[in-house]
């Protein structure tokens, strides 16, 4: 099968053909150097304004075939002959774009029978990494190869799926890596793109230290897949059994077109049979209960990005982290920030994982194509752009829906800003009709005492949740919390005076008993406005048995964290206080003067995490006031 010739969106420079080589090409008049956060011009040439792509497999160390598309500039539909640097993927989806949009965006996740997979109907090839994609375009444009790999039992590679960041699969990376230096295309220079389990990748493959690879640029990416997936002991079921779903809706329903060489699908066949044997998601994990969780071929401890972070930071790799206050791994991204030894910079985005709308989407394709650009023609071509000399950490401070403004800081958490209790007090703040309606005031503990309520089970924060979006369920959209903070205890301020910025990570201590041996406890902070909307900020949650303190293995910002293994359960005494400490996620938010901040403590999450571990509906006491004072701290900027 012959490479596809494609043209490049209208963006690109239009290059005349009649009177070129294949391998030179009329570079854009001179354009002004420029080189800041978000703006990138006139340090290299623009050159190419098309591409071919071809597809292979190459063999693995235990003879496993990976599918992989190599797309490089061309001109006249010939590939561009000399070496360029590379920047490349490794993806747990398809090499391309169409199936696993297709897939995601019309929710049927039911995958095919056996005897669907084969046929004599071959799936057409489908859109690759680069089509619509204006940051790869730019790339291209610019002088780089890209290529995307599927990791083993994905697409149209062959083998068994062992499990989300498996041994295996590291090692599959650091195999790739060396076949893609001896390519005639690579100029041994390699970089990494791709966000989610892509850009989760890139870390793992910056932990084998292979000598090629030299700068990644990891996108929306977990540091600990059981704080995410287990999040104070709690499981989040919907998303990983979505997820689930989908990963094997694209191993087996939505099959990727074989590889060039394999005219007659052969080799394609032989991989969808042996993705039936593929690991089985929502079984692991939902038998992971504990950090500690080993079976035969399930050692969940070797299966995550935060073990490995002193091999990556021996790797010499410059790593440049992205992330958005309403993604699912927002956290993550400070931590990773914090952990990487080596040259890295971070961006926090007003986004959340998936399906931004109209403005955020703008915002983030430019800024990130921007960014990409400048960090590989750093460390991949060794242009001296200044990228490396930036404060490292850049935000958006959230004003209102939709507002935002760009800052920067040298450290995270940022030097400025000033942990503030504000106090769980006795109302009524007349704001809200929940089962307490108490107050909440920075500064005074106020007199002991207690807020009683039955946990309501139907307690939802709804269906597109930053959880919902993450794993293809649509966009994120809460909805006015009012309603659902009736179903719990809430504590609300006075109207604010005046702008209220709060700017990092909120943790939550509380005070609380149960008639239960155990329980799940919900904490969203919210900004509530002038008309009663409560408008979703941030959240955190533990599960009362899991609530011992512990050291975490990294840094961990000075947060609360809890080891979560089998030992280290501790069910409730009906009757007796325990207190329970944990962090929400961060935020960058200005609550705005005239509004509200609440607190809602809620039992729990039916849309978005299992059953809580009770029988019948609880009768919980929160404690307040006094010496058991209950209490959010919150990171404000002066």
């Amino acid at each position: 099968m012959m490479p596809q010739r494609l043209a490049l969106a209208a963006v690109l420079l239009t290059v005349s053909a009649c009177a070129q080589k294949p391998d030179t090409a009329t570079p854009a008049a001179p354009e002004a150097k420029v080189s800041a956060f978000g703006e990138y011009r006139g340090y290299s040439d623009s050159l190419y304004s098309e591409w071919v792509r071809e597809s292979h497999y190459v063999t693995m160390r235990d003879g496993v075939k990976l599918a992989v598309d190599i797309i490089r500039p061309a001109i006249n539909g010939v590939a561009v002959s000399r070496k360029m640097p590379v920047v490349w993927t490794h993806s747990r989806y398809h090499r391309g774009a169409g199936p696993a949009a297709a897939a995601a965006a019309s929710h049927d996740l039911t995958a095919k029978p056996v005897a669907a997979w084969n046929t004599d109907s071959i799936p057409p090839k489908a859109k690759s990494q680069v089509d619509g994609n204006s940051g790869l375009q730019r790339l291209i444009q610019h002088g780089y190869v890209v290529v995307s790999a599927q990791v083993r039992g994905g697409g149209a590679s062959t083998g068994r799926y062992q499990g989300l960041f498996s041994p295996a699969e590291t090692q599959d990376a650091y195999d790739l890596m060396d076949w893609m230096v001896k390519q005639p295309w690579c100029d041994g220079n390699l970089g990494m793109f791709g966000g989610s389990y892509l850009g989760i990748t890139q870390y793992m493959a910056a932990s084998t230290r292979h000598p090629a690879l030299k700068a990644i640029f990891p996108t929306v990416a977990a540091f600990d897949m059981y704080d995410v997936i287990y999040d104070g002991g709690i499981y989040r079921q919907n998303m990983i059994e979505h997820w689930g779903r989908l990963t094997r809706a694209l191993d087996v329903g939505f099959p990727e077109p074989p590889v060039d060489e394999d005219s007659t699908g052969a080799m394609w066949r032989q991989a969808l049979a042996d993705h039936a044997r593929n690991w089985n998601v929502v079984a692991e994990w939902g038998a992971a209960k504990f950090r500690d969780h080993k079976t035969a071929e399930f050692d969940l401890i070797k299966f995550q990005p935060s073990t490995f972070v002193m091999a990556m930071n021996q790797s010499n790799v410059a790593a440049y982290h992205w992330g958005g206050w309403y993604d699912i791994f927002a956290r993550d991204e400070m931590l990773w920030f914090r952990n990487w030894t080596g040259v890295d910079r971070v961006t926090m985005g007003p986004w959340s994982h998936a399906y931004p709308d109209s403005a955020t989407g703008v915002e983030q394709r430019r800024i990130l194509s921007a960014e990409q650009h400048r960090w590989f023609d750093r460390w991949l071509k060794g242009i001296q752009n200044g990228v490396d000399k930036d404060p490292p950490v850049h935000y958006a401070l959230m004003i209102d829906p939709g507002k935002w403004t760009w800052e920067q800081s040298d450290a995270w958490p940022l030097k400025t800003v000033q942990n503030t209790d504000y106090f769980l007090n006795a109302g009524p703040s007349g704001s809200v009709k929940s089962s307490n309606d108490g107050l909440l005031a920075p500064g005074t503990a106020g007199t002991a005492g207690e807020d009683k309520w039955q946990v309501d089970l139907t307690t939802t924060t709804g269906t597109a949740s930053r959880w919902d979006n993450a794993v293809g369920q649509g966009p994120m959209k809460y909805p006015d919390l009012a309603p659902n903070d009736a179903k719990g205890l809430t504590y609300t301020t006075a109207p604010l005076a005046k702008d209220v910025t709060v700017i990092g990570h909120p943790v939550i201590t509380l005070y609380l008993s149960s008639n239960q041996t155990d329980g799940d406890f919900y904490a969203y902070l919210e900004e509530v406005d002038s008309t009663g909307f409560s408008r979703y900020v941030s959240e955190g949650m533990l599960r009362a048995s899991h609530g011992t303190p512990a050291k975490a293995p990294w840094d961990n910002l000075d947060l609360p964290w809890h080891m979560n293994q089998k030992g280290d359960v501790k069910p409730m005494v009906p009757g007796k206080m325990v207190e329970l400490e944990f962090s929400l996620e961060p935020t960058a938010t200005v609550f705005n003067a005239g509004h509200r901040i609440r607190v809602t403590i809620a039992g729990a999450d039916v849309d978005n995490t299992e059953k809580p571990p009770v029988h019948g509906r609880p009768t919980v006491t929160v404690h307040r006031g006094g010496e058991m004072a209950s209490r959010i701290s919150l990171p404000i900027r002066p």
